[in-house]
């Protein structure tokens, strides 16, 4: 069955990606839904603590991270050890990335404004494993022709050119864009011609005298945050949970 599935309906060797994502952002809905009910005090769920030391959900998820990622590389990406490490490895990036924020800060900012890191890297990291399933190659593989591919000159300046336009946009600040230019060639060329977002190293270091630059920078970026910021909090409100209030009790996390 297994065989015939990852034949007719998933492309060869995608199988233990599709399988990845499924168990990746399952993991993510399940694990927010339990803290959730911990948090408002509801249902059998608590804290898991030992010896008064409180054990978050990352620590688990980083052992499972671990155990698939070198049990998917040593099984390879068919039969059923392949999909089977996938599963072990989604579960665990999606306890760990549910605490991206705590990892960040070094801190319990699970409830807190800072908490909310943690689901757009998660919202992101599952919409970037989307992109392979659905044909595109990282920078910008899938561009380049049979011809091109014998061609090693042409192939590696066409990665070196989609590496440098991702950095760029790195140095400007668009760290969204960047992400998803790994895949999309396109968007970090987007990213790397905009203006630097106020704050970042391009910003701070070729802007100093640029003054047209910098203002026409400050307003794009306040227009881009006004139109997009309430946005952006409503679904994080709405996936995790942020605006829910507990009367009496602090935030808890598993």
């Amino acid at each position: 069955m297994g065989h015939w599935f990852s034949r007719n309906i998933v492309e060869p060797g995608k199988l233990p990606m599709l399988l990845a994502l499924t168990s990746f952002v399952v993991t993510f809905l399940v694990t927010r839904t339990v803290t959730r009910l911990i948090r408002a005090g509801k249902g059998p769920f608590r804290n898991v603590s030992s010896g008064g030391l409180h054990i978050h959900h990352v620590v688990p998820g980083v052992v499972l991270t671990v155990l698939g990622g070198f049990g998917a590389v040593a099984s390879g990406r068919h039969g059923f050890g392949a999909a089977a490490f996938a599963v072990v490895f989604g579960i665990g990036a999606g306890l760990v990335l549910d605490e991206f924020a705590l990892i960040l800060h070094l801190d319990d900012v699970y409830w807190s404004e800072e908490g909310r890191q943690s689901v757009e890297v998660v919202v992101l990291t599952a919409a970037l494993m989307l992109l392979p399933l659905s044909g595109f190659s990282p920078l910008g593989v899938d561009d380049v022709t049979a011809e091109e591919r014998q061609d090693r000159v042409s192939f590696i300046l066409t990665l070196v050119l989609n590496f440098v336009l991702i950095l760029v946009a790195l140095v400007k600040g668009k760290l969204r864009m960047a992400l998803i230019g790994v895949f999309v060639p396109f968007v970090a060329l987007f990213g790397a011609v905009r203006l630097a977002r106020p704050g970042s190293w391009w910003w701070r270091h070729l802007y100093g005298r640029r003054h047209r630059a910098r203002a026409r920078g400050t307003v794009r970026a306040y227009r881009h945050d006004k139109r997009w910021t309430r946005v952006r909090r409503r679904v994080q409100d709405l996936i995790g949970g942020f605006q829910e209030r507990v009367p009496g009790r602090g935030s808890g996390t598993s």
